[in-house]
């Protein structure tokens, strides 16, 4: 064991939490050797980042209380101790630490969710850290530049899901159709089993989805159009019935048939001619 002093106190520094000092007596004579010869992990953890030339140890707040024992082992062995940096918690919407156990996802969970590695990167770094500016979109190359570890705050952070989606669909917008394609398409297939322009069906939908999992249900209509009640097409404002919707529908198809161009812009374009054409309010027929 380590003989730990059982009077005064001592005190590190934590780059987030800057001094801490803990009575002495609160220390207990860490067990250094087990009874078959071997080293604990405390002890070993120590003599391992010396000789490896550690020099900040970075981990989770929970560990605020181990440093002081660990400095102990240093300062007996004459050596250097790191710099610490312990990071504030992570919690859910319960103000719970985030754990596996509980069924929350890990960084391959989110991935297998649809979220893409670059998009998680962004969101993990603003909790619970702020650039000083209302940006929140970033890429890895601006997030090193900027980031500094010395301005993340004391407090948890919660884990808002939908935030991350909301990050995560701005991350989608932003790919270019080669590299949305390509993550894309496989989603597309589970989903669309006739012949069509796939390429084409995925493109309608990337600036409407926030995830790569949302995909399927946002084009399975295209094998097979789900029930609806036609009581949708009723808008007493617009003036809209079963009746009318259906003669707009019918001589809206054509234009759509005639065009190549599904964009939402352009479609929108067609509408927009439709109903000048038609002399109608918009809602009428868009």
């Amino acid at each position: 064991r380590i003989n730990m002093p059982t009077e005064g106190t001592t005190t590190f520094h934590d780059d987030i939490y800057g001094d801490i000092t803990v009575n002495n007596d609160e220390l207990d004579d860490m067990i250094l050797i087990k009874s078959d010869g071997f080293p604990t992990y405390n002890f070993a953890n120590v003599v391992d980042d010396h000789l490896m030339g550690i020099t900040h140890v970075v981990r989770g707040q929970e560990y605020l209380s181990s440093s002081p024992k660990y400095n102990r082992l240093y300062d007996a062995f004459g050596w250097e101790s790191p710099k610490y940096v312990h990071l504030p918690l992570i919690t859910d919407e319960n103000h719970k630490k985030l754990s596996k156990r509980s069924g929350h996802s890990s960084f391959e969970d989110l991935l297998e969710q649809g979220f893409l590695p670059e998009a998680i990167v962004n969101f993990m770094v603003l909790l619970g850290w702020s650039s000083g500016t209302d940006r929140e979109i970033f890429s890895l190359k601006e997030l090193e530049e900027v980031f500094d570890y010395n301005h993340i705050n004391k407090s948890p952070s919660v884990f808002d899901i939908q935030k991350l989606r909301w990050m995560n669909g701005e991350y989608m917008k932003m790919l270019d159709d080669e590299k949305y394609l390509e993550l894309a398409i496989p989603y597309v297939k589970e989903v669309v089993k006739k012949d069509y322009d796939l390429n084409k069906i995925a493109l309608l939908v990337k600036t409407r989805i926030e995830t790569l999992c949302d995909i399927g249900e946002k084009i399975d209509f295209f094998d097979e159009l789900p029930e609806y009640d036609t009581a949708m097409y009723t808008h007493k404002k617009m003036k809209t019935n079963e009746e009318t919707s259906l003669e707009v529908l019918k001589e809206i198809l054509p234009l759509f048939e005639a065009h190549d161009d599904y964009t939402n812009d352009a479609l929108y374009g067609v509408l927009s001619k439709y109903v000048e054409q038609k002399g109608c309010k918009n809602g009428y027929a868009i």
